[in-house]
């Protein structure tokens, strides 16, 4: 009797710096316990897996309402950071910068780097066709370790009974 592995599979659809590391983290984390990871990476999303924008993902502060004045290093409880503040020219390569440097500080791998553990850890990573089409890009366009470019239905399709994790 055989028994089928479980399977989860992520759909990133957000290409800010701090929303590639929830499917990474995850992804990496259900690779090391031996359950099959698909990343399928649509809209924005597709930032994460381009060439041209993986070592660019930024965070900004303007309608960021989660984030707080302690990640800027100010001890000032949960305050978070008035959107105004994000206008001020260099706010976004501020906030980049120390989430960058916080996550360094705790050996977390940059976002190309974890897409490389995760691709030669086995996990499947596809790019999503509609999105693809409507901004113009090609295979050619994507870091190595894509798979191929897909339809949402094709997506729907390979990932039948997975867990499937909307991001």
């Amino acid at each position: 009797m055989s028994q089928e592995n479980r399977h989860v599979a992520f759909i990133c659809s957000k290409g800010d710096l701090d929303m590639a590391y929830p499917a990474l983290v995850m992804g990496w984390a259900a690779l090391g316990n031996g359950i099959d990871v698909t990343l399928f990476f649509t809209f924005w999303g597709m930032d994460i897996i381009t060439k041209a924008r993986q070592d660019k993902l930024e965070i900004a502060p303007v309608g960021n309402t989660s984030m707080k004045m302690s990640m800027m290093g100010v001890n000032t409880g949960n305050l978070g950071i008035p959107n105004i503040l994000g206008v001020i020219p260099g706010m976004t390569a501020f906030a980049t910068k120390l989430m960058k440097d916080k996550m360094a500080a705790l050996d977390v791998p940059p976002v190309g780097e974890y897409v490389q553990m995760l691709v030669d850890g086995g996990a499947k990573l596809y790019a999503c066709k509609m999105s693809v089409d409507m901004m113009g890009l090609k295979m050619d366009d994507f870091v190595d370790g894509v798979i191929d470019i897909v339809t949402a239905s094709d997506f729907m399709d390979m990932t039948e009974g997975a867990q499937i994790i909307f991001i």
